[in-house]
């Protein structure tokens, strides 16, 4: 878990839930546990006629995606700055999508934890644009994690303190600098559409709000942390943990004998 919080910001997988899974060595699940994922009793089985994979819908705090009327509600409070949320993002985000939220059973909102100035310029990145866009943006930033990250420790300490000023000169000359930009045209957003949001002093501050807001109300001190129907999941910062507490949400209904 990654426990830095906010700094100077202060101003594709598509498997079952069941190869998804993290290594059995990381799970605290019995055998049973595990195969009820498969089990054609299991709630995760898809019996609606219709998939919630696309729907995206823009929240006070955030994105939620799926069936924003499911009875099981997950938020996921991630850091794009985040190693471990990337890594997250790369075990969990294609099961979870085709066992839980595609077939309606879950939605799960993303909600955006604001650590310093790439943080901020990020998040007011994959926000941008059309809602129903919000995925690709939001996935494509952690699927070329690792190359950004690497790039950003490597430049020069006067820009990153340039950056670190968090204005909207400093947040579109860190997307020109790092390719962000280049990134979200190739998602379909425009280069002018990419100023605008950059340059939106508003929408930065509430980030920032929203964000110190959930660190509170939620007690979140790291990232990644998750919230299952309104509760915080207490030291649960990985696809490791998260995984049983979601297969135990959906077991399999009793047959009468």
């Amino acid at each position: 878990m990654n426990k830095s919080i906010l700094g100077a910001a202060g101003a594709v997988l598509a498997v079952a839930l069941s190869v998804g899974a993290p290594d059995a060595s990381a799970q605290s699940q019995s055998e049973g546990e595990a195969n009820q994922l498969n089990d054609p009793r299991s709630a995760f089985i898809n019996r609606n006629k219709r998939s919630f994979h696309a729907d995206v819908e823009r929240t006070e705090r955030g994105h939620k995606l799926g069936n924003a009327e499911a009875d099981t509600a997950l938020i996921e409070f991630i850091s794009y700055t985040c190693g471990h949320c990337a890594q997250f993002s790369r075990e969990a985000d294609g099961a979870i999508d085709l066992a839980l939220l595609a077939p309606g059973h879950m939605s799960a909102e993303i909600r955006p934890i604001i650590r310093n100035y790439a943080d901020l310029t990020v998040s007011l990145l994959a926000q941008c644009g059309p809602t129903d866009g919000f995925k690709a943006r939001h996935q494509i930033f952690f699927a070329t994690h690792d190359k950004w990250m690497a790039k950003l420790a490597n430049a020069p300490q006067s820009q990153q303190q340039s950056w670190a000023r968090a204005d909207k000169a400093a947040r579109i000359s860190m997307a020109s600098a790092m390719g962000f930009d280049d990134l979200m045209v190739s998602k379909g957003l425009t280069r002018t559409q990419i100023t605008q949001c950059l340059s939106d002093d508003a929408t930065a501050q509430k980030l920032v709000s929203n964000s110190n807001s959930d660190m509170k109300s939620f007690a979140v001190s790291g990232t990644p942390s998750f919230a299952l129907n309104g509760e915080l999941l207490d030291g649960v910062h990985t696809w490791g943990a998260l995984y049983p507490v979601l297969s135990q949400q959906f077991v399999p209904e009793k047959q009468p004998n």
